[in-house]
């Protein structure tokens, strides 16, 4: 039985692998110089341009009306076209899942409740399938996180096109920490009030023991001061937590329920580190407490379900709105492996739900860069900045327009993915069936 078991995990490997390899095979990205004629340019941090982008060495070169072409640059007439900066998700397990069912394509979740060592960018699959279909969209970078446990590691921001991790990896990482939960794990968990309790208290003790022996690992390594035998011995956990404790590197904090909100702001406070809210999707009932707190949120996916059943049906397209007309610095997430594509969409229904478009289009570019120190060089289009860009034929939120041009890092990437190769092998099938 198990020789069996063993051959059907086999076969399915090599079927992966196999439809990976098809998928992949996609022209390769270009290089050099390009100059986008005619264009609309929606630089989001400088208002409206008609004119030209160049691309050089990798960034924006210059923007303008009447620009002269460098010589010998590739011309792209956008005449009638608009371009945009790269689309940023705040949120996703990109490049760690691929397949559910395969136990063997899914790398975002290690043994342990307390993981902060473990790097979610190590863990990345330059060639997964997800990542063509996903930038076509016009998503040009996001973040990659670990799940499961308290603290499950360390999230990556990636630039997606590179042919090793290091590549794609986009200057930013964060650990990642479930907050404790004091509601129910969904309407199938059956345990008691006291249960819940009980298991809240358990995980919130486990965290501030994690910190608590963070800190004391800092103050040793501090007094230490590089002094060998004075050094405490290696702990790769209090290690990671170091960053963090020192405030070099941020925490993602996620949490929803408004309870637990409140709850992780007062820890927040006492524990003075550099947080960054995730989730957030009761944040509405108490955005004014997380405004005067200061702390940016990333929030999503907007395409969800209310929290509880005696809510509005549009509360989660509502969140992100509430949350931004309150005065809190609001980026967006799609929470999603496959589906990670759908970001302008969960733009557009909090840009129809309150938001705004400008504003919207600010919470998966311009926002989510400043959030992670990156604003100087991702998130708008502006000179000397990484040549993250799409150039499309309208809105970029409605799911009728059309991807005409995209650039990362300055390469020109074909429009190509197994979702496209798929739509055009069966559009017009030949041979075809007779009856």
């Amino acid at each position: 039985m198990k020789s069996i078991i063993k051959n059907i995990g086999i076969s399915l490997l090599a079927l992966l692998m196999s439809h990976q390899l098809l998928a992949q095979q996609v022209s390769k990205a270009s290089t050099g110089t390009f100059a986008l004629t005619n264009a609309t340019i929606e630089t989001v941090t400088n208002g409206t341009v008609k004119g030209t982008l160049i691309i050089s060495d990798g960034k924006i070169a210059d923007i303008g009306g009447n620009l002269p072409i460098p010589s010998g640059a590739t011309e792209i007439d956008c005449a009638g076209l608009t371009i945009y900066p790269g689309l940023i998700d705040g949120g996703t397990r990109l490049g760690l899942a691929e397949v559910g069912s395969v136990s063997l394509t899914e790398d975002f979740n290690e043994i342990g409740d307390a993981t902060p060592q473990m790097q979610a960018l190590t863990a990345v699959n330059p060639n997964s399938v997800a990542i063509p279909v996903t930038r076509v969209n016009g998503v040009t970078t996001v973040i990659t996180k670990p799940s499961g446990g308290v603290m499950p590691g360390t999230a990556s921001l990636i630039h997606l096109l590179g042919y090793t991790p290091k590549q794609m990896y986009g200057d930013f990482q964060a650990v990642v920490i479930n907050y404790p939960s004091s509601g129910r794990r969904g309407r199938f968990d059956r345990r008691s009030d006291e249960d819940i309790k009980k298991a809240e208290e358990k995980a919130l003790k486990k965290l501030n023991d994690v910190f608590d022996e963070a800190y004391l690992y800092h103050r040793i390594d501090s007094a230490a001061a590089g002094k060998a035998e004075m050094m405490p011995d290696y702990n790769p956990a209090l290690a990671a937590l170091l960053p963090v404790v020192r405030k070099e590197i941020p925490v993602m904090v996620e949490v929803n329920a408004a309870k637990d909100i409140q709850s992780a702001l007062r820890w927040v406070e006492e524990k003075d580190l550099n947080v960054i809210f995730t989730g957030v999707a009761e944040g509405w009932r108490v955005a004014d407490e997380i405004a005067a707190a200061k702390i940016p949120v990333i929030t999503g996916p907007v395409l969800s379900l209310p929290t509880r059943q005696s809510d509005r049906y549009n509360r989660a397209y509502t969140n992100a709105a509430a949350l931004h007309k309150a005065g809190v610095k609001v980026a967006l997430r799609t929470d999603d492996a496959e589906n990670v594509r759908n970001l302008p969409f969960n733009a557009g229904f909090a840009a129809a739900y309150g938001m705004g478009k400008e504003e919207a289009l600010k919470a998966v570019t311009i926002v989510p860069a400043e959030i992670f120190g990156l604003d100087d060089q991702i998130g708008s289009l502006e000179k000397g900045k990484i040549a993250n860009l799409f150039v499309t034929d309208g809105d970029p939120f409605e799911p009728k327009t059309q991807i005409k041009h995209l650039f990362i890092s300055g390469y020109n990437i074909p429009l190509d993915s197994r979702h496209i190769r798929l739509y055009n092998e069966f559009l017009d099938r030949e041979p075809g069936l007779s009856k």
